[in-house]
């Protein structure tokens, strides 16, 4: 070798080391980078709430106290009524007066007694007036861009047309008022001077000539002289109406029956430990946020009882300090709220999440009234000062937290707390639901039936065909199966999902009396072959059982389908699925988890069989030679030579595989009806993290919290093929040690 040889190979051994090492550490830093982009993307989802004070100003128009406060969705105009029926438009970032008008006419006999509030988003209000009449309003924002300029303009509707409504005898003041008001009817409940509960229920019927609205009027009375009554509320169903006093005795009225209000519940929220100061919905009307005077928040939703009867039910409660709590403002579309006590601090809560985002001090301890945006991105308080200040409110994800995604969360309407993920729903008043724990439950589940079927058979025709099968047979067996790898996953799901599961369902009974007739028919064919067959042969047939046996194999799985229905009628009267439904107590969907088993571990296989099989064959053969020549049979030297020595390989490969099946997408996505529900029965459906992700990214909002949970399965995903491929990297490291002398 002359010396330019030497020097070229030198230089290419040299850089064949730098260019793999250098894939290597490249390998390392994008995944490394891969993770640092998820959590790039998932840390704001755990950022707390953010409130700055932007402006302060005296009240604008009228000095009178507000009895109601809005603004419209981008806080630029705000609207205030105020005490002597004043309605007043001013802009929020400046208090510079728009309009101060009139919204009724009052005079020594006409006050306003009383004021009520419909559900948020509508924006309808009623004045309960001191001579027992009662007249609607319906605010709204019109939003135009006259020379490319928002312009937002206060306008005040008529919902039930301009005249008031008496509605209570002898002209009794309306001291409480509740109203609700749909496109076909409308319900007002108000409780008089005297005690007395009316309810006053209009239906709207619209003439088929021209756009006029004839409204037709119900009332019903009921006497009330043994209640004190400081609150009311209505729900959006005008079917629930809530009666509360300061001491926290509750009467539920049921008025499904127009004719006869039903009293259906009479108890007692706090049982003598404080006094009620403020109540208010929930958005949705689901839930009555109840606060206490000594700074207690509590959530009651409206549950059903054993009886079927609806019934309040104290689901959590929030308590940041000892003050008593002097305002309630629910957001408009989700389910949080922002709450004030008497020291002038502010709280921002979220119920789903049981989540305190921010407890801070407004620098005001005389608040009296708040609101919120549309878009609870901004807050008016108003205090007994006469001034206004306007906060801006970063407050992005608040539906978060280490509770909401991996604990039992008691949502609104269920009757206990649950793990549910459920991320979108047609209604706005919806209570998104983030629990990762289902579909992580479902990724576990769809690995274990898939494993379960494709570790035993990968690993016994491993063992098998690297070390009894015939040469000339393995060399045609060991690429096919590998070949199979290759096998789009997409096609398997397609034909587990249009094909297999279909016929699963049709042959449960024959498909479970596989598992029962095969092992039993290979053990006789077995007996019978090493008895009477094989010693009769004339040629040399050891390592070709496999083959001998495969016609057999094939004739039993199709006489153990065939008999299926003979099965069915006999041990299941017919129908197993009944059966199973009603005998059992065990649901049946088509596309389940052994659907998924049988798919998922037709694709394992191929990988858990090449891994483990060079493993097996690579084991020296003078290990094996030396082990039969020392007396061992050739089942012996596998188990207690050939196994230990492969056992690296051999776990490596179950690992590979399982990786795989964890990480499956397109044949859990197809096979399965992709439901998350937590159920390790074979026989119910599942939802696994990446099929989730695949469902649900391409719908998802940029940025919005559910896009970014959807990346934090994804980061919970990456991190458990981490731990997993890890473990099994330790593992195998020590078992190479081990039997590394061996």
């Amino acid at each position: 070798m002359n010396i330019n040889t030497h020097k070229i190979r030198t230089i290419k051994n040299h850089l064949a080391t730098v260019l793999v090492g250098l894939g290597g550490v490249s390998v390392i830093v994008f995944i490394a980078l891969i993770m640092f982009y998820l959590l790039y993307v998932v840390t704001p989802l755990f950022k707390g709430a953010e409130f700055t004070k932007q402006v302060e100003y005296q009240f604008p128009g009228a000095t009178t106290p507000s009895l109601y406060l809005a603004m419209d969705e981008y806080a630029d105009t705000g609207v205030r009524l105020t005490d002597d029926a004043h309605l007043v438009a001013f802009h929020v970032q400046t208090g510079v007066l728009i309009y101060d008008r009139p919204l009724i006419e009052l005079n020594t006999k006409q006050q306003i007694s009383s004021l009520g509030k419909s559900h948020l988003k509508r924006g309808i209000f009623a004045l309960g007036l001191s001579n027992g009449r009662v007249k609607a309003y319906k605010l709204k924002f019109n939003v135009t861009y006259p020379n490319d300029v928002r312009h937002v303009e206060p306008v005040i509707e008529y919902p039930l047309g301009e005249d008031t409504y008496q509605i209570a005898p002898d002209e009794q003041a309306l001291l409480k008022i509740a109203i609700q008001d749909n496109e076909e009817n409308a319900t007002i409940a108000a409780i008089t001077s005297d005690k007395h509960l009316l309810i006053h229920y209009l239906s709207k019927e619209q003439s088929f000539l021209d756009e006029s609205v004839e409204i037709q009027q119900e009332h019903v009375e009921v006497d009330l002289s043994q209640e004190n009554i400081d609150f009311m509320l209505l729900d959006e169903s005008q079917i629930n109406l809530f009666l509360f006093n300061k001491n926290g005795n509750l009467l539920h009225y049921d008025l499904s029956s127009r004719s006869e209000p039903k009293l259906i519940r009479k108890i007692n929220l706090l049982e003598g430990t404080s006094n009620i100061t403020t109540v208010k919905f929930l958005t949705g009307d689901l839930s009555v946020l109840v606060g206490t005077d000594n700074g207690l928040i509590q959530q009651w939703t409206l549950l059903r009882d054993e009886e079927n009867v609806p019934k309040l039910t104290l689901i959590r409660q929030f308590q940041e300090s000892q003050e008593a709590i002097k305002t309630l403002s629910p957001e408009y579309s989700r389910k949080g709220f922002i709450a004030s006590n008497s020291s002038g601090n502010i709280g921002i809560f979220h119920t789903t999440a049981n989540r305190t985002l921010l407890f801070e001090s407004a620098g005001s301890s005389d608040i009296v009234k708040t609101a919120i945006s549309p878009r609870a991105d901004a807050l008016l308080i108003e205090n007994n000062q006469n001034k206004m200040q306007l906060w801006s409110i970063d407050n992005e994800h608040p539906e978060i937290s280490w509770r909401s995604l991996w604990g039992k969360v008691w949502y609104e309407s269920y009757n206990e707390p649950e793990y549910i993920w459920q991320s979108s729903s047609a209604s706005d008043d919806f209570e998104p639901k983030f629990s990762l724990i289902p579909i992580s439950f479902g990724t576990l589940k769809a690995a274990f039936y898939a494993m379960l079927l494709a570790i035993p058979l990968s690993l016994m025709g491993a063992i098998y065909t690297a070390h009894f099968m015939a040469p000339k047979m393995r060399n045609t067996v060991k690429p096919t199966i590998e070949i199979m790898e290759a096998l789009p996953t997409v096609i398997l799901g397609f034909l587990a999902g249009l094909w297999l599961a279909p016929y699963v369902e049709a042959h449960l009974p024959g498909i479970f009396a596989i598992l029962v007739i095969l092992p039993v028919v290979l053990l006789l064919t077995s007996f019978v072959w090493t008895r009477h067959i094989a010693k009769r042969i004339p040629f040399n047939h050891e390592g070709w059982e496999a083959a001998i046996l495969l016609p057999i194999v094939i004739i039993t799985i199709v006489i153990s389908v065939s008999i299926s229905p003979a099965l069915e009628s006999f041990f299941f009267g017919g129908d197993i699925r009944v059966w199973l439904t009603h005998e059992m107590g065990v649901g049946f969907d088509q596309r389940n988890a052994i659907i998924v088993g049988l798919a998922m571990g037709f694709a394992v296989i191929p990988t858990i069989f090449s891994i483990a099989e060079d493993a097996v064959f690579g084991v020296p053969k003078y290990l094996v030679l030396g082990s039969l020549a020392l007396g061992a049979t050739p089942w012996q030297t596998m188990m207690r030579v050939v196994l230990l020595t492969a056992s690296p390989g051999i776990f490596s490969g179950i690992m590979i595989g399982l990786g795989r099946a964890v990480g499956e997408t397109m044949i859990v996505l197809m096979a399965t009806g992709n439901t998350p529900v937590m159920d390790f029965s074979p026989f119910e459906g599942l939802r696994t993290l990446s099929a989730n992700i695949a469902v649900e990214l391409p719908e998802s909002e940029v940025d919005s919290t559910h896009f970014r949970v959807l990346f934090l399965a994804g980061l919970v995903l990456f991190g458990f093929t981490f731990m997993v491929n890890t473990f099994a990297e330790i593992i195998r490291q020590r078992l190479r040690k081990k039997y590394s002398s061996l």
